[in-house]
C-alpha cells in the first residue's frame, strides 16, 4: 500500500485477453508510475500480439520492450510528446475490455471498498474475484 495525501492507496494493474478475462494481475503503490510498475506484467504479451494501454503507460522504455518481444504497443501518446509514435484510434477502442473487467471487479464489495489492508491479502481477494469472473465466462 502506498501513502499519499489521501491516505493509503493502491493501483490494480491487469492484462486481459480478447474476451476481457484476466490473464495477469498486479498491485502497485498509488503514487507509483504506471509504466514502470507494469513492465513485469507484459511478459504475457507474445510475438505478434497488440498491447492496448492508456496514456499512463506511455513511455519509450515500455514501447522498446514491446518491440523486443515482436509485439506492437498501441498506447495513446501523451499530449506533450515531441516524437509522436504510431497510434491507431480504431484499435484503441477495444481497450474498453479492460475497463469492463474493472467494472466487473468492482461488483465485489471487499475489492471496491478496499476492505483488506494488507497487500498480499488484497491481491488474493482480487485473484479470487478474477477466477469467479472466469467461471462466469466459461459457464455460458
Amino acid at each position: 500500500m502506498g501513502r499519499s495525501r489521501g491516505g493509503l492507496t493502491t493501483k490494480i494493474h491487469a492484462v486481459v485477453d480478447a474476451n476481457g478475462n484476466p490473464i495477469a494481475l498486479k498491485l502497485s503503490e498509488g503514487q507509483a508510475h504506471d509504466g514502470r510498475s507494469a513492465t513485469d506484467l507484459l511478459e504475457t504479451v507474445k510475438a505478434g500480439q497488440i498491447l492496448l494501454a492508456d496514456r499512463g503507460y506511455d513511455s519509450d522504455a515500455l514501447r522498446a520492450a514491446m518491440v523486443a518481444r515482436d509485439a506492437w504497443a498501441n498506447i495513446k501518446p501523451m499530449p506533450n510528446r515531441v516524437n509522436v509514435p504510431a497510434f491507431s484510434p480504431w484499435l484503441y477502442r477495444y481497450r474498453n475490455l479492460v475497463e469492463r473487467f474493472f467494472s466487473k471487479l468492482k461488483h465485489f464489495r471487499a475489492i471496491a471498498t478496499r476492505f483488506e489492508k494488507h497487500d498480499a491479502n488484497y491481491l488474493a481477494l482480487i485473484k479470487i474475484a478474477a477466477s469467479r469472473i472466469w467461471m462466469r465466462f466459461m459457464s455460458r
